[in-house]
């Protein structure tokens, strides 16, 4: 399974940013073509080195904190208040598993 990564720029060029990728705590040379011209304390998730599209500091939080939880969860560690977007609120499925689970059909 392949996930794309928060990373902050520290610098950027014209195709090119200098990124930290806070796993490894090593600056890396990330691809931003696909998202523009990026100012330096941005953040960008990133895959396969290619910068995937540019997150707000919130959003990279969220992201940050379910990696940890993958992580946390490997160790066996308690994961208690890494997905703070889910606390509290009840899972919602989507209309048509929704149906089914109410014993409706869908065509």
């Amino acid at each position: 399974m392949c996930i794309g990564v928060p990373m902050k720029v520290l610098s950027a060029g014209e195709f090119t940013a200098r990124c930290l990728d806070e796993a490894s705590d090593m600056p890396q040379s990330v691809d931003i073509r696909l998202v523009g011209s990026v100012t330096p304390g941005q953040w960008l998730l990133v895959f396969l080195g290619t910068a995937r599209r540019i997150l707000d500091d919130d959003e990279a939080a969220l992201i940050r904190s379910a990696l940890r939880s993958l992580t946390a969860v490997a160790d066996g560690d308690d994961i208690a208040g890494l997905f703070p977007d889910l606390d509290n609120r009840e899972p919602v499925l989507p209309p048509h598993l929704e149906q089914i689970r109410r014993g409706n059909t869908v065509h």
